[in-house]
């Protein structure tokens, strides 16, 4: 995927690319699922705190970039037009089974499981090199399309 169509897949999220936690789509199956990458790069300032000496992604930040890749997955399915303000609503669960360095690419999958009116449901997870650190089930919402 070039950069032109990354940067059209991205404009359908509510995110500043401050808070943007997908960096390269590596797959993508419109509507379906889709797998993408972020690498720690280590100069991050949420890594300043957590934790100092021993920095780790944070957990809570895995479920964000999963819900981020998520969403691209749902908006840019081409039968239906993209939600209004999509944002992660719901998680069903989440299992954090690692983490992951600076210095470390983390590779996302997300796949589409349901859609209802304005909400989207999706299964996720995340690996570093080939060890699953994240297991998730979100659920994401946006305004309704008249």
């Amino acid at each position: 995927m070039n950069q032109s169509d990354f940067d059209k897949a991205l404009a359908h999220l509510p995110h500043g690319p401050e808070f943007r936690f997908i960096q390269q789509l590596v797959e993508l199956d419109p509507g379906k699922s889709g797998k993408g990458t972020f690498r720690l790069q280590g100069d991050e300032a949420f890594l300043r705190g957590h934790f100092p000496g021993e920095p780790l992604m944070p957990g809570v930040l895995l479920v964000e970039a999963a819900a981020q890749l998520a969403g691209v997955v749902a908006q840019n399915d081409p039968k239906v037009t993209p939600l209004p303000g999509l944002k992660l609503t719901a998680i069903r669960s989440a299992k954090v089974l690692g983490s992951a360095r600076p210095g470390e690419t983390i590779l996302l999958e997300a796949v589409i499981t349901g859609r209802l009116d304005n909400l989207v449901q999706a299964s996720a997870t995340a690996e570093v090199n080939g060890k699953r650190i994240l297991e998730t089930i979100i659920t994401l919402s946006g305004g309704r399309n008249n």
